[in-house]
C-alpha cells in the first residue's frame, strides 16, 4: 500500500481566505428579529443556511409592505439570488417544507433550496410523541409547538431516525419506518398511555410521494458549503431560537431540542469552517418569550400588555401571545461569551417608544448573593430576582431615521445602548427602529 501512494503530490486542504462568513444568532429567547436581521444582509450574500432546529422556529420578514412567514427555508430567499440551503442538523417535516415551497411560489418566489440528504424527517408518529410527553412532564414542560422536534432528534440518537435521502430510496425507507413506527408506537401507547392513529403503510405512501416532490432539492449540502467556501464565496448563517433555548447552555429543561449557538454551524452543515468574520447577536430591546419557564423580568401589568401590542408579540409559529419582560442583560452576557459575539443587533427600539422609563436588569439577587451570569441551577433561577437599573425612555424616533443616521437619534436611545455595550462589553452595530428591511441603522 505505502508503495502504491510514492510519488504521489500531497493534496493540501485548501483554506479559503476570501470566503466572507458570518452567522446570525439569537441571544434571547427566540422571536428577537433574526429574520429581518438575516434578510438585511441576505443581498450580499451567496448562500442563506439553516443549521439547527426546525419548523418550530417562524421568521417574519417584511419587505416593501408585503408580509412573508417563514418556518424552514432561510430568511434570505426572499432576495431570490442567494441559494437557501437546510443544513443536516436541521429536522424536516417534508409535509411542512412542501406547503412553505408553495406558499413562496404564490407569492411570486420561486426558491432556490437545496436540503441536506442527511437531514432528519419528522414523521406523523413524533408530533403524536411530542404531545403525549408534554402531558407526562407537566410542570417540568417546555411548552411544546407539538411539532414533533424531541421526538425526532431522540430519535436521531436512539438511531432510529429516518432521513431525507431514505425518502427516495423506498427500499431502505420501508426498512428504517417498520423499526421507528414500532418503537415510538410501543413509547405512546405502553409508557405514556396514549394512543397513534396511523399506520405503517399509510405513512408509507404518503412520505414516498413526498420524496417525489422533493428530490430535485436533496442534495450533499456538505459538499456544497465546502466548495462554496473554497471558492471564497460569502455565507450566511441564520440561526433559528435563541441562547436562552439552547439543549445545553439554556434553561433546562424549559429549552428547544438543538443547540442554538454558533458553535454548531460546522456540525449542522458538515464543513469545518475555519474563521468566522463576523458573529452577530440579535437582541431585542425589551424580550419575550414563548412557552414555559421561570421568566425574572417578566410584566403582567399594562407596561407588559402594551409592549405586546405595539410589538405585535404573537408567535409566527403558533400564534400564541408571548410572555412580555424588561431586557436582561444577564441573559444577553451568557449569549456574548458562548457564542464570541462580535456585535449585537439591537432590534424593536421603535416599540419602547413613549415610555417614560425603562427597567434593565443587570443582575440576579439569589438569596443573599447579587448574580450576574446565568445560572444552571434551576432552584436558583426559580428565585432569582431581577437587579434593575433605570433609565430615562424616549418619546418618538424621528421620521425616516434610517436616513438620517445614528446621530439624529433621541439622546436617550444613545444612552440605553451605551449602557447595554457597558454591561455586556459588546458593540452595538446595527439598530432595528421599524418592522421592514430599511427601517435600519447601522
Amino acid at each position: 500500500i505505502r508503495d502504491s501512494f510514492r510519488g504521489q503530490p500531497a493534496v493540501p486542504y485548501v483554506k479559503s481566505v476570501q470566503s466572507k462568513i458570518t452567522t446570525i444568532v439569537g441571544a434571547q429567547w427566540g422571536d428577537e428579529g433574526k429574520g429581518k436581521i438575516t434578510d438585511f444582509f441576505a443581498g450580499k450574500a451567496d448562500y442563506v443556511v439553516r443549521f439547527h432546529g426546525g419548523n418550530n422556529a417562524g421568521h417574519t420578514v417584511i419587505v416593501d409592505g408585503k408580509v412573508f412567514k417563514l418556518h424552514l427555508i432561510p430568511s434570505g430567499v426572499i432576495y431570490g439570488d442567494p441559494l437557501s440551503v437546510i443544513g443536516n442538523g436541521v429536522v424536516v417535516d417534508p409535509k411542512a417544507l412542501i406547503n412553505e415551497i408553495e406558499y413562496l411560489k404564490e407569492k411570486g418566489i420561486n426558491p432556490r433550496l437545496i436540503v441536506s440528504d442527511r437531514a432528519h424527517v419528522i414523521m406523523p408518529y413524533h408530533i403524536a410523541l411530542d404531545s403525549a410527553l408534554s402531558d407526562h412532564q407537566k410542570d417540568l414542560a417546555a411548552g411544546s409547538t407539538n411539532r414533533g422536534i424531541a421526538p425526532v432528534y431522540a430519535d436521531k440518537m436512539y438511531r432510529n431516525g429516518i432521513r431525507m435521502i431514505d425518502l427516495i430510496e423506498p427500499d431502505v425507507f420501508r426498512e428504517k419506518l417498520d423499526k421507528g413506527f414500532d418503537f415510538n408506537k410501543g413509547l405512546i401507547e405502553n409508557a405514556l398511555g396514549q394512543s397513534l392513529d396511523h399506520t405503517v403503510e399509510e405513512i408509507f405512501n404518503t412520505y414516498i410521494d413526498y420524496g417525489k416532490i422533493l428530490k430535485p432539492y436533496i442534495s450533499d449540502v456538505s459538499v456544497e458549503l465546502f466548495n462554496a467556501y473554497k471558492n471564497g464565496k460569502n455565507i450566511l448563517f441564520e440561526g433559528a431560537q435563541g441562547m436562552s433555548l439552547d439543549v445545553d447552555h439554556g434553561i433546562y429543561p424549559y429549552t428547544t431540542s438543538s443547540n442554538t449557538g454558533a458553535g454548531h454551524i460546522s456540525i449542522g452543515t458538515g464543513v469545518s469552517f475555519k474563521s468566522v468574520n463576523r458573529t452577530i447577536g440579535v437582541v431585542k430591546a425589551y424580550l419575550s418569550r414563548v412557552g414555559e419557564s421561570p421568566l425574572p423580568t417578566e410584566l403582567k401589568d399594562e407596561t407588559g400588555d402594551h409592549i405586546r401590542e405595539n410589538g405585535g408579540e404573537y408567535g409566527t409559529t403558533t400564534g400564541r401571545p408571548r410572555r412580555i419582560g424588561w431586557l436582561d442583560l444577564v441573559q444577553v452576557r451568557q449569549a456574548v461569551r458562548v457564542n464570541g459575539l462580535t456585535e449585537i443587533a439591537l432590534t424593536k427600539l421603535d416599540v419602547l417608544n413613549n415610555i417614560d422609563e425603562l427597567l434593565v436588569c443587570n443582575a440576579y439577587e439569589v438569596g443573599s448573593d447579587e448574580i450576574y451570569e446565568m445560572p444552571a441551577s434551576l432552584t436558583d433561577y426559580r428565585n432569582a430576582k431581577p437587579v434593575y437599573e433605570k433609565l430615562k425612555g424616549w418619546g418618538e424616533i424621528p421620521d425616516n431615521i434610517w436616513d438620517k443616521g445614528f446621530d439624529k437619534l433621541p439622546k436617550e436611545i444613545k444612552d440605553y445602548i451605551s449602557f447595554i455595550e457597558k454591561r455586556i462589553e459588546c458593540r452595538v452595530t446595527i439598530l432595528s427602529v421599524g418592522p421592514q428591511r430599511h427601517e435600519t441603522i447601522i
